[in-house]
């Protein structure tokens, strides 16, 4: 199966934002080049908040380019296998912690925003990523900082969209 396949597989599944999933869906009819950057009209990226329920907190990277607090993330590449994997793939890489494993169920969220030219749009498809007990975050070469916040210090650093991504995340757990 392709990663386009596999992506168009989870967006059918994900039963929560059913008019975004649609437009996501309805982009990758439109796009059979939308999984990856190069697609101007907009392309889906794989992202994943890395959580420690055991402490209460989440690790957040201080993007280069933009300057915000977010979770980890970023475009899919030609060896994914799945938009899962990318996701935990870009969770390892800019976290630095080995052995994440994402939380069950699929997506937690979908978050479509805007991006400066050429292209126009990230779609982003939010996974949670849970960190093994005594997990060493490691800074990469995309972040500015990476830093563990407690859940309630979130909404005083993040945007919208990571905020929302905890309470998804935390509802699951829950």
């Amino acid at each position: 199966m392709s990663l386009y396949d596999d992506a168009v597989l989870v967006l059918k599944g994900y039963e929560d934002q059913p008019e975004l999933r649609d437009v996501y869906l309805g982009h990758l009819a439109e796009h059979p080049d939308g999984m990856y950057k190069p697609c101007e009209a907009g392309h889906l990226t794989s992202s994943a908040l890395v959580i420690d329920p055991a402490r209460g907190r989440v690790l957040l990277t201080l993007h280069k380019k933009l300057g915000m607090w977010l979770q980890m993330g970023g475009h899919c590449e030609e060896g994914d296998a799945t938009v899962e994997a990318a996701a935990l793939r870009e969770a390892t890489e800019e976290s630095g912690i080995t052995g994440l494993t994402l939380l069950p169920g699929g997506p937690v969220r979908l978050d479509r925003h805007p991006i400066p030219a050429p292209c126009h749009w990230h779609l982003d498809v939010q996974y949670a990523a849970l960190a093994p007990a005594g997990a060493v975050a490691e800074i990469s070469e995309e972040s500015l900082d990476l830093r563990w916040f407690a859940y309630e210090d979130v909404a005083a650093v993040a945007d919208t969209s990571v905020v929302e991504l905890l309470k998804g995340t935390l509802a699951r757990l829950a």
